[in-house]
This record gives C-alpha cells, sequence and structure tokens, in this order.
C-alpha cells in the first residue's frame, strides 16, 4: 500500500482537528475575552459577532472532538459564506482586498469535511465501529 493511501485518511482528521481549533480560538475570543483580541472586546450578547462565536465555540469544540462532524461542518460551511458576504464582501469583490481569505477558505474547508466526514481519528468513527 502507498504511504499517500494510509495517511489520507489520518491527514484528514490532522485537518479536521486544526481548522477546529483555529475555529475554536475565535469563539473564545468573542464569548470568553480569550485571547483578548480589540474587535471583540465589548460584543453584546445577541449581536451577530455573538451568535457566531457560539456556533464557532460549539462547532470548534465538536470539530475537535470528531463528533457529529458532517452536519456541524455543513453548518460552519453556511457560517463562514454569510460571514464573507456580510462583513466582508461590500468591502470589494476580491478576498485579498477586503480580507475574506479566512471565512472563504474555512467555507470551502468545512464543505469538504462535511462530505469527507472526521477520518479516523474521531469520535465519529469510533461510534460508527460500535455500530
Amino acid at each position: 500500500m502507498k504511504p499517500s493511501t494510509v495517511w489520507a485518511p489520518r491527514i484528514l482528521s490532522v485537518l479536521r482537528i486544526v481548522v477546529g481549533l483555529v475555529l475554536l480560538q475565535y469563539g473564545l475570543a468573542k464569548l470568553l475575552g480569550w485571547p483578548a483580541v480589540e474587535i471583540f472586546k465589548d460584543l453584546t450578547w445577541l449581536s451577530l459577532f455573538s451568535i457566531a462565536g457560539i456556533f464557532e465555540l460549539v462547532g470548534g469544540t465538536l470539530l475537535i472532538l470528531g463528533l457529529f462532524t458532517r452536519p456541524v461542518a455543513f453548518i460552519l460551511s453556511g457560517e463562514m459564506a454569510a460571514a464573507y458576504f456580510i462583513e466582508h464582501f461590500p468591502n470589494s469583490f476580491f478576498p485579498i482586498l477586503n480580507e475574506g481569505d479566512l471565512a472563504v477558505s474555512l467555507c470551502f474547508t468545512f464543505l469538504y469535511l462535511s462530505f469527507a466526514g472526521g477520518g479516523p481519528w474521531s469520535l465519529d468513527a469510533i461510534i460508527d465501529k460500535q455500530g
């Protein structure tokens, strides 16, 4: 068996964990103030940023664990698309100019995960083996 064939599913799990950690930091910063980010300092509950923070905190945690990966990733893909079109797109069509690179990249990474699943290093994989 080729090394790429053996490692591809494992790297899928690593990708899921890393993007989950990236997303989790935004949820923590928005909702708990850690790490401290100036733009998120005075968020009010039920603002768009706070609601996004809830999705990011819960979704990031579930992605790290690899639990309900497909539906969570699909929802997060939609959240990132909304974030892009609400916050970035009005400033410019081009992500490099409107600072929407991360939102676009995460949107399509989550869309990929919604089809690919969590990989072998996930709670989803453990549950599937037991079922």
